[in-house]
């Protein structure tokens, strides 16, 4: 999951680089206020809506699928919803990185920086992975509670 998240940050630091470079076109809109209007608008309703949909997916998916099922699957389906939310979240970013350069108006990179900071919280640690699996061994419960 570190190495999806890797390339997905790299990804968007590559379109970032290529429009600050002129190799890609930018502010085509910035003169068309209609047009930057349309795009500002879509970009900021679609991350009031897919940022938490792309949460709350997965935490729904984790208590009724993943947590029913055994433990192959268990990781299975936990890598397949955790590629899912961020692809979604990827998918968002790089939308608004295009609306920003686009535009030349910051709505749409400060709506890429929420789906990034949003995808920040997708990327779990082993220890987080393992509670959210119910992995958590008697040994380990027995020495957080000593703490």
């Amino acid at each position: 999951m570190q190495t999806q998240f890797g390339i997905y940050i790299g990804i968007a630091v590559v379109l970032v680089v290529l429009y600050q470079s002129d190799i890609f076109l930018e502010g085509m809109y910035a003169d068309d206020f209609m047009m930057q209007y349309i795009l500002e608008t879509v970009g900021i309703l679609a991350t009031i809506a897919l940022v938490p949909l792309s949460l709350k997916l997965f935490s729904v998916k984790l208590k009724k699928v993943i947590k029913g099922a055994n433990f192959e699957n268990a990781l299975k389906l936990y890598q397949h919803w955790s590629n899912i939310r961020l692809v979604i979240l990827a998918v968002l970013t790089y939308m608004n990185i295009f609306i920003y350069y686009m535009t030349l108006n910051s709505i749409g990179g400060l709506c890429a920086l929420i789906a990034i900071t949003a995808s920040i919280f997708c990327l779990p640690g082993e220890k987080k992975m393992r509670e959210e699996l119910n992995l958590v061994t008697e040994n380990q419960e027995n020495k957080e509670n000593e703490e």
